[in-house]
C-alpha cells in the first residue's frame, strides 16, 4: 500500500502524460491501492461483492475508464468487484481492447444491456438474462455460500430478478464512498496535476476577462485550457456575473459582462486523471474599482473560508466541526451555501459537513482523517442583494492538520 500523504510531497505537480507508461506515479500501484480500499470496505461489512454501474466507481475499483458521461446516462458497462480477487468488468464487446493490461481485472465480458434505451419491450426478458449471468458469475467468483451483495446504482427489475435468485441487497454508495474518502500519496500528486490544470484555466479567464464579453465566452476558457491539458470534463457551468450572482448557482448564460462587475464562479472541473478541482474565485471587472459593499462581501466570505481552513485538522469531529465553524451574519443566511466542508476526489465525495443549525438533520457521522481532501466553501449575498461572492479552497488533511492544495491567488483589488 502507498505511504500517507505527507506535507512535502503533496505539493509536487508533474507533467501531464496521460499514459500509464509516461504518468507522474506508478499506476499499477494507485489501482491496486484503491482496488484494497474497495475490498476491505467490503470485508468490513461481510459482503461478498459490489455490483457497480456507476463509471466513477468502476474507475475508481479497476482503472477503466471510457466514454464516462455518456455512461452516467447510459447503464452499458457495469463490473463485479469481489471481496477477495480481481474483478470482471462488463464493457462493449467490440470495447474489450480498452482494458486491456489492467491488473486489476480478472476478465473483461460482454455486456447484456437492459436499460429502456436498449432493450425497450424486452427490458425484463434481458434483466432475467443479465440476473442470471450475475448470479453465475458470483458463483464462480464467491462460492454461493454469501448471498451479501452491494450495488450503487440499479433499476427495479434488476433489483427485483436478483432479490429473486436469493441475494441480500445492500448499500454500495457507502462501500465506494468510504473507500473512496481516503487517498494515498499518489491520488494526491494526480489531484496536484488536475489542480495545475484549473490553475491554467483560471489564469487563462481572468487574462481575458474584459467588458463586453458573455458569462459563456469567459467560462469556455477554462474548458479549452482543461482538454488542452488532458482534462476530461465540467460537472456542472457555475459562472454568473453581475446582479447574477446574487442568488448562488446560476450558470453561464449568454449576459454581456459590465465594467463593475463581479464575477463568480466555481470550477467543479474533472482535470487530468480523472481527479476533480473545485475551486471558487470571484473577480472584478474594471475598469475601475471595487465599493466598499462588494469588498465588504469579499471580506467576509473570505474571513468565513479561512477560519473554517483552521478547522481542518485530523480528529475532528463533523458535528464538532459544524458547531465550531464561521458564524454567518443573520443578513446573509437565507442565501448561503448548502454545506462548509465536502470531501473531493474523482468528483465532489463523502463527507459533507454541514452548518450547526442543520445537526441532526442532515449533517453525516465521522471524523476527518489523514488523507481526506476536502474543499472549504463559502458564498456571501443578502436575501435580495444585488451581488454576492463565491469562494472556495482545495485541502488535504495531514497527520498533524492541513495543507492547501489550491494555490492560485484571490483577487488584489478585492482583497481592499
Amino acid at each position: 500500500m502507498n505511504d500517507s500523504p505527507s506535507r512535502l510531497s503533496a505539493r509536487q505537480t508533474h507533467h501531464m502524460t496521460l499514459d500509464d507508461a509516461g504518468a507522474p506515479v506508478d499506476m499499477a500501484a494507485l489501482r491496486a491501492y484503491r482496488l484494497d480500499r474497495v475490498q476491505d470496505e467490503l470485508n468490513k461489512r461481510d459482503l461478498a461483492a459490489v455490483l457497480l454501474y456507476d463509471p466513477l466507481n468502476i474507475r475508481y475499483a479497476t482503472g477503466h475508464h471510457n466514454m464516462t458521461v455518456w455512461a452516467l446516462h447510459n447503464r452499458t458497462k457495469y463490473c463485479l468487484v469481489p471481496a477477495e480477487g480481481k474483478a470482471v468488468l462488463f464493457d462493449y464487446k467490440n470495447a474489450a481492447w480498452i482494458s486491456e493490461g489492467l491488473d486489476t481485472l480478472a476478465e473483461v465480458r460482454p455486456v447484456t444491456a437492459w436499460f429502456y434505451f436498449h432493450a425497450a419491450q424486452r427490458v425484463a426478458e434481458k434483466a432475467k438474462q443479465w440476473a442470471g449471468e450475475i448470479d453465475e458469475l458470483m458463483q464462480q467468483m464467491c462460492g454461493g455460500d454469501n448471498k451479501r451483495l452491494a450495488v450503487d446504482h440499479l433499476d427495479p427489475h434488476g433489483t427485483w430478478d436478483l432479490q429473486e435468485l436469493g441475494y441480500e441487497l445492500h448499500e454500495g454508495e457507502e462501500v465506494l464512498e468510504q473507500a473512496r474518502a481516503i487517498k494515498s500519496m499518489d491520488e494526491v500528486v494526480l489531484m496536484n496535476t488536475s489542480l495545475a490544470a484549473c490553475d491554467a484555466g483560471m489564469a487563462r479567464m481572468r487574462e481575458e476577462l474584459r467588458p463586453g464579453m458573455t458569462e459563456n465566452e469567459l467560462w469556455a476558457y477554462l474548458h479549452f485550457e482543461n482538454i488542452r491539458l488532458g482534462g476530461e470534463w465540467m460537472e456542472t457551468r457555475l459562472l454568473s456575473s453581475g446582479p447574477r450572482t446574487n442568488p448562488w448557482m446560476q450558470e453561464s448564460s449568454d449576459r454581456v459582462i459590465r465594467p463593475g462587475d463581479l464575477v463568480s464562479f466555481d470550477t467543479d472541473m474533472i482535470g487530468p486523471y480523472g481527479y476533480c478541482s473545485d475551486v471558487s474565485r470571484t473577480f472584478f471587472c474594471g475598469p475601475g474599482k471595487p465599493s466598499d459593499e462588494q469588498r465588504k462581501l469579499f471580506g467576509l466570505a473570505l474571513e468565513q473560508v479561512h477560519t473554517n481552513m483552521e478547522l481542518c485538522k485530523p480528529g475532528v469531529d463533523f458535528k464538532e466541526f459544524s458547531e465550531k465553524a464561521w458564524r454567518i451574519p443573520n443578513i446573509y443566511v437565507a442565501n448561503r451555501y448548502g454545506s462548509i466542508v465536502h470531501g473531493v476526489g474523482l468528483a465532489d465525495e463523502w463527507p459533507r459537513i454541514v452548518h450547526a443549525d442543520q445537526i441532526g438533520t442532515h449533517d453525516h457521522i465521522g471524523t476527518l482523517m489523514p488523507g481526506m481532501t476536502v474543499c472549504v466553501e463559502s458564498y456571501m449575498g443578502a436575501e435580495g442583494g444585488t451581488e454576492g461572492v463565491k469562494l472556495e479552497q482545495q485541502m488535504l488533511i495531514t497527520e498533524t492538520g492541513c495543507e492547501l492544495l489550491s494555490t492560485y491567488p484571490f483577487e488584489e483589488d478585492l482583497l481592499g
